[in-house]
């Protein structure tokens, strides 16, 4: 990494390492229909586990000031998500509130698919531009597995389906490959959605959170996938699409679209991260790794106006510093880290 820079906080602030903050995350709720086993596994939260109650939710109209207070300060790209998203009632009104700020350029979901059917057509029409899909495996006892035996694999091919007839027909299918569990599903996912228009990105699996039970030898790694992928259907690297963007980009050969690799253990993309995320209680996190958030909530709810709450926003930035996915394994990174389904992927 670089020298650290001195802080500044004016309308386009730069954290410690002279990373710009261009992408917010949001998480619209802390709850979710799954239980993956590396993000939510059923032992640690079973059905009667108590998630945030409604009051401790940041209401639409706060997401929305803080969205508004962060277009000053760079942000022009939202992904919402939770939790699943589609679990948080009148989502597409949300979808519609953020659409309308000026400088947002882009709003993006990232959901399980099990709810994506039947709200689809809602999002498009709110304003929804993108949509990014989680899924593990095509084979239907290893899907199932996966989700915690909640859904079946037949479900989300068809909200894709339905996705698809909405209007979205550029998705892209994110799956978590572990080493030993669904490695084997890498090859028919490829080959399911190859010349359809969707993006298949493959991840290696991360040490989010505290209670997934990480371990190294479990990591497949991007290097290993892109090999293997390359031996049957020959690749060629593409430019990131703009900087910061954490998948490297592959082609077909033969045209059939593209795939993508988010090497996010064995090559790290700290050096020009500019994501912040918000949790649905209102906390801004720097990191997908970082063990405490700021809250914003309470200044909200405390009456706190636009521009002092931008001021907020822009000292929080100023005083980042994370990188943790290239610190992995020093004593430093091994601490408390918030978990990965309070504050999305």
């Amino acid at each position: 990494m670089g020298r650290a820079i001195p802080l500044r906080v004016d309308s386009a602030p730069l954290d410690r390492l002279g990373r710009p903050l261009r992408d917010l995350r949001i998480s619209v709720l802390d709850r979710c229909n799954f239980r993956c086993p590396y993000c939510m596994p059923e032992d640690r939260y079973p059905r009667d586990h108590r998630f945030l109650r409604k009051d401790d939710r940041l209401r639409f109209e706060e997401i929305e000031r803080i969205v508004r207070a962060a277009v000053p300060l760079g942000v022009r790209k939202l992904r919402l998500t939770g939790g699943e998203p589609l679990l948080r009632r009148d989502l597409p009104v949300l979808v519609r509130m953020l659409a309308r700020i000026p400088g947002i350029e882009d709003i993006a979901l990232t959901t399980n698919g099990s709810l994506l059917a039947q709200n689809a057509a809602a999002l498009r029409e709110a304003g929804l531009g993108r949509i990014t899909i989680s899924l593990d495996a095509l084979e239907p006892e290893t899907f199932r597995r996966m989700c915690g035996g909640r859904a079946e694999v037949g479900d989300v091919l068809a909200a894709i389906a339905a996705a698809e007839r909405a209007g979205f027909t550029r998705m892209k299918i994110n799956c978590v490959v572990q080493r030993g569990v669904n490695e084997d599903q890498v090859e028919p996912l490829v080959e399911r959605f190859r010349g359809t228009g969707h993006v298949v990105r493959f991840i290696e699996y991360m040490d989010v959170g505290t209670c997934n039970g990480w371990d190294a030898s479990h990591v497949v790694s991007g290097a290993e996938l892109r090999a293997r992928i390359a031996a049957r259907w020959p690749l060629r690297a593409l430019p990131p699409n703009h900087p910061g963007e954490v998948a490297r980009r592959h082609a077909f050969a033969d045209g059939a679209g593209e795939i993508g690799f988010i090497d996010s253990v064995t090559a790290p993309f700290c050096g020009d991260c500019s994501r912040a995320r918000l949790s649905a209680d209102g906390r801004i996190y720097t990191c997908l790794f970082s063990g405490h958030g700021h809250d914003v909530r309470g200044a909200l709810r405390a009456g706190i106006d636009e521009p002092a709450l931008g001021a907020m926003l822009a000292a929080i930035w100023n005083a980042r510093s994370d990188r943790h996915s290239e610190l992995r394994g020093e004593a430093r990174s091994a601490r408390e880290r918030v978990e990965m389904y309070a504050i999305g992927g």
